[in-house]
């Protein structure tokens, strides 16, 4: 015999048959808005199907038992067999009347009305009245105490039920109704609600498309506004995202041309010179062109260095290890040394604490140093001055004895391979300035340029932090 399957655990997949997880969000609003009106109406109309009820049957009972208390102490009970009543009268009011004996007797001028033990126990004294409902008569019963017995008196509910079916049938077209208007307005709310999740939907799908970073037109100033703004708000630092990278390779692009293209014209004039019956080079000028070649490869791994560089740069990271500056310049200045020759620094260090990336602040400050000695003369002096300007930042400036910056390039000596007429002619690759100003950026802080007191260009980043 096979052994029963154990029940599902609580963390087996269950089906997903009863789930909503197909239906659109519009369709769901309008589902919920439906069965909320249809609970609503469900409950009020039952609520005034019953009270409706009870009030009828109320009001019936109160004018049953009137009538059969007038009958019971009136004149007419006391004729021999009630035969004057007239059966008119009866018939007339829909009622049906008999006297009930304690013994179980009963004298009726016509049709009898039901009796049971309710009203024998009436007429035996047991019970001050009752009203009770004769299902197979489908009458609603009253019994009071008469003479020698009691009155029974009964009434048909045909047109009291009747009322009632007709009460149902009102409140079932109404609550149809109800359910039906809820669910066209829960329609249009939704699709008025939805409006601009459809329109954030659209561009997400134009932008996956098409590439096309236009925001989106704001209206209102509702949660989903402010969806829409924050959407916005990504799609312009997308854009400009794109806009820096399209800058950056159209300006590689632009650097990169010239060496490669000496290089390639030092490396053909080489091998065209190795060809059997090419003239020969001088030595001289051999040992010429392999410099040439030499200083451009140099160039070049420089140039790439400082693009990679520049590209890590541009990629948004959090910044939180703590940054003791001082370490920073002096790792950064021991580097300088060993490449700057006869250039001596002149160094005046405070204790300056960051959070941020120390790799990238060595680097940003180690091209400052190397800015510097490269304009100074063999024999200069560079001074390095790391301070607090006193407004929650610190300043490390650089200066060097160089012939300084002109007035009409300092604005412009941060930006991505800009040159001056003057540097046209040294070696450098213009990035790396720009990489000062990018690092400090992502660190809050901010950089200038302007002359030095020494005669030379004067070079400012400014850190915020604090003292440790």
């Amino acid at each position: 015999m096979t052994a029963p399957e154990p029940p599902p655990e609580e963390g087996d997949a269950q089906p997903k048959g009863g789930s909503l997880q197909g239906v659109s969000l519009r369709n769901r609003v309008t589902l919920l808005a439906a069965l909320c009106v249809a609970g609503a109406v469900a409950l009020v109309s039952l609520g005034a199907f019953y009270t409706v009820r009870d009030s009828l049957y109320e009001q019936l009972d109160d004018n049953l038992t009137r009538r059969a208390a007038e009958a019971a102490a009136g004149p007419l009970i006391s004729a021999p067999g009630m035969q004057s009543v007239p059966l008119a009268f009866y018939s007339a009011a829909n009622l049906q009347i008999s006297l009930l004996a304690p013994n179980g007797s009963d004298i009726a001028p016509g049709k009898r009305p039901p009796t049971g033990v309710l009203e024998l126990a009436v007429a035996q004294d047991k019970l001050p009245r009752s009203v009770r409902t004769d299902e197979g008569s489908n009458s609603r019963v009253v019994a009071v105490p008469a003479d020698n017995g009691a009155l029974v008196m009964s009434q048909s509910l045909v047109s009291t039920k009747a009322t009632l079916a007709q009460l149902s049938l009102v409140l079932v077209v109404i609550s149809g109704a109800g359910i039906l208007l809820a669910a066209a307005a829960g329609t249009a709310v939704a699709s008025a609600g939805l409006r601009p999740v459809q329109r954030l939907t659209a561009a997400t799908e134009r932008v996956a498309l098409t590439g096309d970073l236009r925001p989106i037109p704001v209206s209102g100033d509702d949660e989903l506004a402010r969806l829409t703004i924050s959407f916005n708000g990504m799609l312009g630092a997308l854009a400009e995202s794109q806009e820096r990278q399209r800058r950056l390779v159209a300006d590689a692009g632009h650097e990169l041309r010239t060496p490669l293209t000496s290089l390639r014209t030092n490396l053909e004039l080489l091998m065209a010179a190795a060809q059997p019956g090419a003239p020969t080079l001088s030595e001289e000028d051999r040992e010429e062109m392999f410099a040439d070649v030499r200083g451009q490869i140099t160039e070049l791994s420089a140039l790439v260095g400082d693009l990679v560089e520049l590209a890590r740069e541009d990629a948004p990271q959090a910044v939180h290890e703590p940054v003791e500056l001082v370490d920073v310049v002096e790792r950064a200045l021991s580097r300088a040394r060993r490449r700057a020759g006869s250039v001596e620094f002149d160094v005046r260090l405070q204790p300056w604490t960051l959070p941020g990336d120390a790799t990238a602040l060595e680097r940003a400050v180690l091209n400052l140093l190397d800015n510097a000695a490269k304009w100074s003369q063999d024999g200069g002096r560079v001074r390095v001055e790391l301070h607090p300007d006193g407004q929650g930042s610190a300043a490390l400036e650089v200066a060097d004895s160089g012939p300084g910056i002109a007035e009409g390039d300092r604005p412009h000596v941060f930006e991505r391979f800009y040159r001056s007429s003057h540097a046209r002619t040294l070696p450098g690759s213009g990035l790396g300035l720009s990489i000062v100003k990018q690092v400090a950026e992502r660190h809050g802080g901010s950089v200038w340029a302007g002359p030095a007191p020494e005669g030379g260009a004067l070079l400012r980043m400014m850190l915020p932090g604090g003292l440790g």
